[in-house]
């Protein structure tokens, strides 16, 4: 080794021994006979001491480091006099008696400090630098610490880790694939997984009872901060368990994460009905930090001859507790959330309950204080709050009243980062119609086993079939899903028809996991947590990106390796491909 010690392990105990370390130049200070200067490597900081008097050919020599050049140096472990105990090394530094240049630098496009002054897409074309920050090396710290729990708990519960194929074949089910071009085969494609999905099953039909995989999957879909085009999923199935055996297994999962991570006990996860879901959050990902149930206003709203409410599919809202004061201004900056594009309102009604008992609202002319009550009443308000409702198309107005709900959540500071809630969401729709396609498509994936007394329903009214599928969330995060799968060839065979397929078709593009279920094929469920969402959101993070080593950007391009690129003509004469002009 070419060093004896880390820049963040020496301290007063190491005071006389010789040392040698290697690192990068953090900064450096000329003080007249003394140089200063800060080494850094993954570990820490540790100040070196040059001396003017004792070693003045090596001080001069000190003076012409830069940044982030990458030093060698030898010398004894000193008693620090200036100490920083913000730092494990800050009660010594390093008298260098002999120190070698390893490698110079150009001056970085940025700071290589905790606050930079670069921008995002900057620091991602010069990535391998912006990994030198702390934050960063601590956000990969974590990622490798829940890595190794993960595995943990799943191998004390006789998990079994396998690896599945990365070169896969194409279907139309989901997002859209990434697909490789074979030159071996002609005219034909692999795909990239979207998950490792009929490979498990086919698992748990060659007995492996209890799989799991920390796995990369593939998407191309459009991008956002919690998605890229390749993630990585924590993948997992059993066999011989029913649902309530899968939401034990993984929340006990989470709950050792969170306990051996960051040392939270996390009760026990509520359990709530897809249906539940929608009607009082009007999302399946509810941040339950914080209450603030929708209520429908219908029955006590319509009828009075205001339009915007009589005309209308729903009237639903929200109380805020303790805004009953506030202003014209704040008001009308609600109302104008509300109508941005991205949420889609037309107006906002608002109620307030004022302290003295009295309601001053923005519909006073259709609705008198006797009404006003009413709702307040519906709404278990008390005075000092503020009813804020819309209406609408039901399923619209839900979507629309769930972002407002989320914007007082934080205007308050109610969605506090280091406070979790998770919960399981359970009873989807088994499918969903689309009116592009004129036809259903899976809530899930089309795997999924319908509810055993909804399965009649395949027959006549699909619609609907609820799912024996399940989503954790946590703190409005959708952290990841599973199912208990169909391991019947004759139900699987119903699904594909009420998804469209011809048999023709089923076969062609599922016939192996077919013709295996008729091998034996256990009862079977699993599950997939999305691992980068669950590292940031312990990281108190909305962005995936900064716990991944190398993401890509909003446009799916890696700009520091400027991926995707063209391709020589010879590879694509080799793929038999041409590219339109």
């Amino acid at each position: 080794m070419l060093r004896t010690h880390t820049c963040g392990e020496l301290n007063p105990k190491n005071i006389s021994e010789k040392v040698t370390l290697c690192g990068w130049v953090q900064k450096s200070r000329d003080l007249g006979g003394m140089t200063f200067v800060d080494m850094r490597d993954r570990y820490g900081i540790t100040q070196l001491v040059f001396n003017m008097q004792t070693n003045a050919k090596l001080c001069e020599k000190a003076r012409k480091l830069g940044r982030e050049f990458v030093i060698s140096v030898s010398g004894i472990v000193e008693e620090r006099s200036n100490k920083n105990l913000k730092i494990p090394t800050g009660e010594i530094e390093i008298t260098v008696d002999k120190f070698d240049i390893l490698s110079k630098s150009k001056l970085p496009p940025f700071t290589i400090e905790d606050n930079t002054d670069g921008g995002e897409e900057l620091r991602m074309k010069y990535r391998y630098l912006d990994l030198r920050r702390n934050p960063l090396r601590k956000n990969l710290e974590l990622r490798h610490r829940m890595t190794i729990e993960t595995r943990n708990y799943l191998n004390s519960q006789k998990f079994i880790e396998i690896e599945t194929p990365y070169l896969i074949k194409s279907t139309p089910e989901g997002a859209r694939d990434f697909v490789v071009p074979s030159r071996m085969n002609e005219g034909e494609f692999y795909a990239l997984p979207q998950s490792p999905q009929t490979f498990k099953q086919l698992l748990m039909i060659a007995g492996y009872d209890r799989y799991y995989q920390l796995v990369k999957c593939f998407r191309d879909e459009d991008l956002r901060a919690d998605r890229q085009p390749e993630f990585t999923q924590i993948d997992c199935e059993m066999s011989f368990v029913t649902q309530d055996d899968i939401l034990n297994t993984f929340e006990e999962l989470i709950k050792h994460l969170f306990k051996k991570v960051k040392n939270i006990n996390v009760e026990d996860f509520p359990i709530i009905s897809y249906d539940y879901a929608m009607k009082y959050y009007g999302t399946d990902k509810p941040d339950i930090r914080f209450e603030m149930k929708f209520v429908e206003l219908n029955n006590l709203a319509k009828g009075s001859g205001f339009k915007v409410f009589d005309d209308t599919e729903s009237v639903v809202g929200i109380c805020a507790e303790g805004c009953g004061d506030y202003s014209r201004k704040q008001l009308d900056k609600l109302t104008d959330f509300v109508r941005k594009p991205q949420i889609g309102a037309k107006g906002l009604v608002y109620v307030k309950y004022n302290e003295d008992g009295s309601f001053k609202s923005s519909v006073d002319k259709f609705f008198d204080q006797k009404a006003l009550k009413t709702w307040s009443e519906a709404f278990n308000a008390e005075p000092g709050d503020l009813l804020l409702i819309l209406s609408g198309e039901s399923g619209h107005t839900g979507k629309a009243l769930c972002e407002l709900r989320l914007e007082m959540g934080n205007r308050l500071e109610l969605r506090d980062k280091n406070k979790f809630c998770p919960l399981w969401i359970v009873d989807f729709p088994l499918l969903e119609w689309d009116d592009e396609t004129n036809k259903y498509h899976a809530m899930h994936h089309p795997f999924t086993s319908p509810k055993a007394e909804d399965i009649q329903l395949l027959n006549s009214e699909p619609g609907k079939a609820r799912a024996n599928a399940y989503d954790l969330v946590i703190n409005g995060v959708e952290i990841g899903g599973g199912s208990i799968r169909i391991f019947n060839k004759e139900l699987q065979k119903k699904m594909f028809k009420a998804l469209g397929f011809t048999e023709e078709q089923a076969q062609e593009q599922f016939g192996f996991l077919m013709n295996a279920f008729e091998y034996g094929a256990p009862p079977h469920g699993g599950i997939a947590l999305g691992f980068d969402r669950l590292v940031a959101l312990f990281g108190g993070s909305d962005s995936i990106r900064d716990y991944i080593a190398f993401p890509k950007n909003n446009a799916g391009r890696d700009v520091m390796i400027d991926s995707p690129s063209a391709i020589f003509a010879e590879q694509l004469k080799e793929l038999k491909l041409k590219i339109e002009e």
